[in-house]
């Protein structure tokens, strides 16, 4: 069955947070806890109000703990009080402990459906607010595919926390895989400008645009630029010829899809082994891996070649350099290189940079 946007007008725009997973036990027990520590305290307070009480059926008429309780019990359930009531101690305690919560399971089987509903709603509007109020400095995601889930795989394993993303997509089948994936999303056309605003893009450091249409993902660069004049756009699209107007809308990085698979595909049939060692760049924990990282005070005034990583390129005044360029021959205070290393630190392939040496960046 072919995915479908949601139709649902009220579902437009609604954010969604991944449910919380936990025991029925959990809950159960919970709810317990609740019930008796309101009896508790209703039996605590009717006892420090006893003076305030009677009780009818003792010659005394003083009220003492065991009549405390059996007043709560009664009350708390609605019972009330008839022409027959238990006027013996033993008959009050099973009217408390054995009648009464029979009744109020009974009561619970009877509304606990409704109190659910209503209590679920009211939980979830609390928890979205509290998202809205925390959500600052984070990433956003428009379009939740292979591309979307992908970038966030990698996102997530350099440091991110999934709580720091937000997917936009309007699909079910989206809103499925966030949730699996323990991400917040918000259903909508990511061209939209109230879409985009509940998902705090104003406030985003970095926006990811990987939707499959790249008339699409123009309309949302420009709509994002709009919104965020500073964050980091990363977009995908799947012609070259659209990359200069990619750009034009605001993009700060456009990856071409197709043209990037397709190169990857005449490399390897040219050499498997220049093919092999391309995905092993482009796949994280294993093998190799490419990396920026800082330069280090040690290693200011060396060339590029000198360094104990692989440098291939050096990031300078926000532009990035080749690393036979002759701008580089010299490494100064403030720069960033860009290296293939280990992907994991091995004994004969330390990794500089990674063992708090201090860094050469410009304070």
């Amino acid at each position: 069955m072919p995915d479908r946007p949601f139709h649902d007008s009220a579902a437009h725009g609604r954010v969604a947070l991944p449910d919380r997973q936990r025991s029925p036990w959990f809950e159960l027990l919970k709810r317990l806890g609740a019930a008796v520590g309101i009896l508790v305290g209703t039996v605590l307070l009717v006892y420090a109000d006893r003076e305030g009480y009677v009780d009818n059926n003792d010659p005394t008429r003083a009220v003492d703990l065991v009549d405390a309780l059996y007043y709560t019990t009664v009350t708390l359930s609605t019972t009330g009080y008839g022409d027959i009531a238990p006027v013996s101690t033993p008959a009050r305690l099973v009217n408390a402990f054995v009648i009464t919560p029979a009744r109020v399971g009974f009561l619970v089987l009877l509304i606990g459906t409704t109190l659910e509903v209503l209590a679920s709603q009211g939980r979830e509007m609390i928890r979205v607010n509290r998202w809205r109020k925390r959500m600052a400095d984070h990433v956003v995601v428009i379009g939740y595919g292979t591309k979307g889930r992908r970038a966030v795989d990698t996102l997530v394993q350099n440091g991110w926390d999934r709580d720091a993303v937000v997917v936009v997509d309007p699909r079910q089948s989206a809103m499925d895989d966030a949730h699996t994936d323990g991400l917040a999303i918000v259903i909508g056309d990511a061209t939209r400008r109230d879409v985009l605003r509940r998902a705090r893009v104003a406030e985003a450091t970095q926006v990811v645009i990987t939707t499959d249409r790249d008339d699409t993902n123009v309309l949302a660069t420009l709509t994002v630029r709009q919104l965020n004049p500073e964050a980091s756009i990363v977009t995908a699209v799947r012609e070259q010829e659209n990359v200069p107007l990619m750009r034009q809308s605001g993009a700060d990085s456009v990856i071409t899809s197709s043209d990037a698979v397709g190169r990857l595909l005449g490399l390897s049939s040219l050499s498997p082994a220049l093919g092999s060692v391309m995905e092993d760049l482009l796949t994280y924990g294993d093998g190799l891996e490419v990396a920026e990282r800082d330069l280090l005070v040690t290693e200011v005034g060396k060339a590029p070649q000198s360094l104990p990583d692989q440098v291939i390129a050096v990031v300078r005044d926000e532009r990035v350099y080749r690393y036979f360029d002759p701008v580089v021959t010299q490494l100064a205070r403030g720069d960033h290189l860009i290296v293939v290393r280990p992907a994991q630190e091995l004994a004969w392939a330390p990794r500089p940079g990674t063992h708090g040496e201090a860094s050469a960046a410009e304070d």
